[in-house]
Order: C-alpha cells, then structure tokens, then sequence
C-alpha cells in the first residue's frame, strides 16, 4: 500500500513526458492505493476501494476520472509533497499519540494521524480478567517502532510504549527518591516478585522491618516501596520496603515519643500476637499488651479477643524513656467488676454460672465477665468421696452454687455446690441414734479400721480398737474383709465434720467387765507369763485378759535358797496376788513379792503356834512343809 503507492507515484514523476495513456493507468493505480492505505494487504489490479476515513486531514480522495483525463503535473507535484511532508515529523522510538479507531478479535488499529494507520496485537489491551481495556475513539500512547512494513503499515507497540514510560518513571523516582506502588506477583528465590508496570524485585529482607515468615500471604497485596536500584539495560529494578518503613517509623516514633505519658489513653494496630500477649503499633514504636491485661475475665490465648490488623484502645501502663520499653492495658479502659462484687454477690446467695476450668483440687465457676468462683473439691457433695471434680462436672456445664465467702481483695469467690441440697448428715441423727444397731457393707479397709456403708454414699467407720474387747488386732483384716456385711453399734456422729463411729465389739459382753465382777483387790490368782519387758511382766489371767507384774514386784526374797526363788520365764504358770484393779483403765496390777509376803507372814504365825519348848527353829518348820 504505501509503498506501493510511494513506488507508482515515484514511478509517475518519473514518466511525465511518456505518452498520455500510461500516464493515466499508473495515475489511476496510485490513486487506488492511496484510498486503501490503511487497508490490510496490498491492492491489486488497480481496483479502487471506497474508505470513510479519506477526508481525513491531508488525505486524497479518490475521484472517478476518465481514462483519457491527464494528470496536471503541478498537481501531481503537489500531492507528491503533501505525502512526503506527512512523514516528516516521525521519529522511529518515540512515544506518540494515536487514535483507537476499531477492536476486533485478534487487533487493535490506531491511527497515529500521519496518514499512515497501525495494527497492535489486541492482547496489549487485555487487563488481568482477559477483558479488552480500550474502545473505538480512546487516546492511547503507543511506540513508533518503524514507519512502515512491508505491507506499508505504521509499526505500533502499545506495551513497549507503557514499558518506556515507566522505566521513566522508575528512573526518576530512583533519582528523586520517591514511593512507587505494586502488586505482589509471586514468591520467588531470594523475595518476591513486584509488578510497578514492570517485573521488579523486593528481597526477602527488604520486606518488612522484621523478617517475615510467610511471604506467600502477600500474593496480590499492593505495597508502598521505595526504588533503591534500577539497571534498565539489564532491565533489573531492586525494591525496598524496609527503607519506606524505617522512615516512616522514624518520623511517627518521634511524633509518639513527644507526646508518649503513662495513663494516655492511644489508639494502636495489633502489630503481632504471642502466647503471652500482642505488640501494639503505636506509630514507629511498639507496646506489649500483656494477656492479663487484655481483659477481666479468663482469656486462654490473646487470639480469642484480638486479630492482626485490628484496631484497639489501650492506655499506657508504664513507660521506660531509657530502654523505650511500654507497658499497655486494655482491660483498664473498662469498669473493674470487682469493685462492687460484694453487692452483687452477697454470702448465702444462690447464684448461677458456667464451669470455664477444672483442676485437682476444684472447679472454677464464671459468674460473670471478669468474675469466677471456686466450688471446692470438698464443697461439691455432702456424700460422695469426690476425688476429681471431673467425676461431676465438665467444662461448659451450668450449674447453681452458693456463695460461701467473698473477698474483694484477693478476687476471690468461695462457692458451694452441695449448699443447695439437703444434707443427708443432719438426718442421720434421728435415723441412727446413738446405741442403735445397724448393718451394712464393708467397703474399704485401711490400717486403723474398717469403713461400712450405712447409706449410699454415707460411711461409718469401726476402728480396730473397737472391734474386739480381747484380741490384740494388728490390721482390720484379721477380723474383717472387704464385702463382709457386718452388724455394728452406733458410737457417735458428727455431723458437721461428716464422721460416723462404729463399734462391733460393743455387740459382744464386756469380757473386762466380767472379769472386775468376779476378782478384788488382794486376791489370789495364776497367769501365764505372755512377754517380758525391761519394766516388768505382761500376764494373762484369762483370755483377752491381762495384767502386769512390775519389775518392783517380782520375787525379792533374796535370802531364800536359790531353788525356792521363782524365775519368771515366758510361758509358764505362777500364782500371784492381785494389787491394784483399775475398770475404767482395763488395767490390773500383779505382785509375786506380795504373794511371798503373805505366805511369810502366815508360816512365822504358824511356828509360833505350833513351837512347843522353843528349840525348834524356822528352818524346820518350813523343812517339816
């Protein structure tokens, strides 16, 4: 088209004085080519196509003519200059402004107004979604890559035209230090890649002011960054966002110093969360939120009430100007609900709540937000043994406890849980009065006794004193064993102190008692030596009956011959004479030296009597026995 229009014009001038016919069939073909300049593809043959665009500033119409109508050379001169002059300000490599002029599938042309038109790929108009961004009559920039090809269109590029213009503007905000912004493309090795209109890199390090872990979550942020390398050669641009930030925060942290005070009441951006708190961005300076400080009630991770990003009040704690360090509260911006829990709470009333934590010894109750009670291990039931507070409660259960005991200042809230049903011990006086027998199971032994099911969940205790009047009994176990349904007696009850005593041997006759009644003071008796001990002599005089022979009252007739002495040996039988008896001790005391007394007394008064002349002497009475 324009070349062959530039060829059969050149061609024209050059035959000027061939003959009159020629003349008007080269004229006719370059005039053909003229019209269809801007048409895909040469003409040929000579045809001329009808265009709406030849009434464009400086184009030629084309005029039907007869053959034998020649062309005017000054005509011809003219038009020949008005094409070359067409032409004249093009500069390939420039950025120029054209015309959208039509959109169809595969192309976009633009008219550049040098009589000459266009044709860019229409995937340099497409956005992200695929969707076509220009229309018939938009004003584009475009790059002049050569004023025509080979088919006598104007070589455009729209994209390389966007490329030019922005690494003019990288260059310049290089130079002038200026913010660019761009989206996050993707993670690469070292970074990120950023799209500011072209690909551009952010290293990893220049990301933020601390490292940052998952770089993958700001795929598709847009950043503010600062350009702090460009090699446009190499086409290389280097990003920071560091650099950005640290200005940034230098500048709010001296803002926020100047006017930074304990008990100020800021606005701040949880920057960061831990297990044991989150950092507030204050502006350029950072404050631990303490998890204690966040809230009244329990909070189990600082999760729960705040999120990255979120905006919150907090009131400066303490501050430290030497190591910049701050201490920040939430929970203080809010009415302390302990501050009036006494009114609300009162000892004896019935409250409600709901289980938020168990532990070993207990189970913490919320009353309210900020508030919690205990229900202690021992105050869950007025029966059971409980050993954990998991055997009746879960966590989230409601449950109805009394209030036992305030204390304001130590935030606590004594709670109880069997307060609000009957206790079963009050009862138990008047159904098991002292004396009366009752039966039951033995559920338990221990070392000091067994414990007896009297009623669900209701033990009594028979001590291993009280389980034989006669038997000296190690272990419960020699009398007893676990299941055994036994009969006992009713010693005592406790009722405040949950205590019921058993006894068995209260069952049986008082074998001590039997004893007392048939024995006295300065009677004659025979035991069995059972032990000896270093204070004297352990005898038993019937069975589950014994008495002591102090050491004080063995045999102390030192004079006697030795085969008369009595040698207390374990096992044997020897009379003796009872000295002291004590019922209310069970207790009976024994004397061998007493015996021999009076068995010395009685013999002296028997030689008297029987001493005639008087020369019979002692040793014959008792040799004569």
């Amino acid at each position: 088209m324009l070349i062959g229009i530039q060829r059969n014009l050149a061609g024209a001038g050059a035959r000027l004085t061939n003959s009159p016919e020629i003349d008007r069939q080269e004229d006719a073909q370059g005039m053909a080519n003229v019209e269809g300049e801007n048409t895909p593809g040469p003409t040929r043959g000579g045809a001329a196509v009808a265009d709406s665009r030849n009434d464009r500033g400086g184009g030629l119409k084309v005029r039907p003519r007869d053959d034998d109508d020649q062309i005017n050379p000054d005509e011809f001169k003219e038009l020949l200059e008005s094409y070359d002059n067409s032409f004249r300000n093009i500069a390939e490599g420039e950025v120029v402004k054209g015309t959208v002029l039509k959109v169809t599938a595969s192309e976009v042309v633009v008219d550049v107004g040098y009589k000459s038109e266009g044709i860019i790929p229409v995937d340099e108009f497409l956005d992200e979604a695929g969707q076509v961004t220009v229309q018939p009559g938009d004003i584009v920039d475009v790059l002049l890559e050569r004023t025509e090809d080979r088919e006598g269109y104007v070589v455009l590029s729209r994209e390389k035209a966007e490329k030019m213009k922005i690494w003019d503007e990288v260059e310049k905000a290089y130079a002038e230090r200026k913010v660019v912004i761009g989206r996050v493309i993707e993670r690469i090795k070292g970074g990120l890649a950023v799209d500011i209109g072209v690909r551009a890199f952010l290293p990893g390090s220049q990301i933020d002011v601390r490292p940052v872990r998952n770089l993958d979550a700001l795929r598709g942020q847009e950043l503010r960054m600062r350009v702090i390398k460009v090699n446009k050669k190499r086409g290389n641009i280097v990003l920071s966002r560091k650099a950005l930030l640290e200005e940034e925060n230098a500048e709010k942290k001296k803002h926020t110093l100047e006017t930074l005070a304990e008990g100020k009441v800021l606005k701040g951006v949880v920057k960061n969360i831990t297990d044991y708190g989150a950092f507030i961005d204050l502006g350029g300076i950072d404050g631990l939120l303490h998890i204690t400080d966040m809230s009244w009630g329990r909070v189990g991770h600082p999760s729960e009430l705040i999120k990255v990003n979120d905006d919150i009040d907090v009131i400066v704690l303490k501050y430290d100007p030497a190591t910049e360090r701050v201490s920040l509260g939430h929970k203080q911006l809010i009415t302390d609900p302990w501050a009036n829990v006494m009114d609300r709470y009162p000892v004896g009333a019935r409250m409600g709540g709901k289980v938020v934590s168990l532990t070993d010894y207990g189970a913490f109750v919320e009353l309210e937000a900020g508030v919690e009670g205990l229900i202690h291990v021992s105050e869950m039931s007025w029966s059971k043994r409980v050993k954990h507070p998991s055997k009746l409660l879960n966590v989230g259960d409601t449950v109805d406890a009394m209030v036992l005991g305030v204390d304001p200042t130590a935030r606590r809230i004594s709670l109880g849980l069997k307060q609000v049903e009957t206790n079963p011990w009050h009862d138990l006086a008047d159904k098991y009065p002292v004396g009366s027998k009752i039966q039951g199971k033995v559920r338990n032994l221990t070392e000091f006794g067994a414990f007896v099911e009297v009623e669900e969940e209701i033990d009594g205790l028979i001590h291993i004193s009280d389980m034989s009047w006669s038997k000296r009994i190690k272990h419960p176990s020699e009398v007893l064993k676990k299941g055994d349904v036994v009969e006992a007696m009713v010693l005592n009850i406790d009722a405040e102190n949950q205590r019921l005593s058993l006894g068995l041997k209260q069952l049986a006759t008082d074998i001590w008692d039997d004893f007392f009644s048939r024995h006295h003071v300065g009677g004659t008796v025979e035991g069995k030596v059972v032990r000896m001990t270093n204070f004297g002599a352990f005898v038993e005089l019937d069975e589950g009956i014994e008495g002591l022979i102090h050491v004080s009252e063995f045999d102390d007739s030192h004079r006697a011959p030795k085969e008369e002495k009595i040698e207390l040996k374990v096992g044997e039988t020897y009379p003796m004479k009872i000295i002291k008896l004590a019922p209310s001790e069970r207790k009976i005391g024994l004397s061998i030296r007493a015996l021999k007394s009076d068995e010395f007394r009685s013999d002296w008064e028997s030689y008297q009597e029987s001493s005639g002349d008087g020369t019979a002497t002692l040793g014959d009475h008792f040799r004569n026995r």
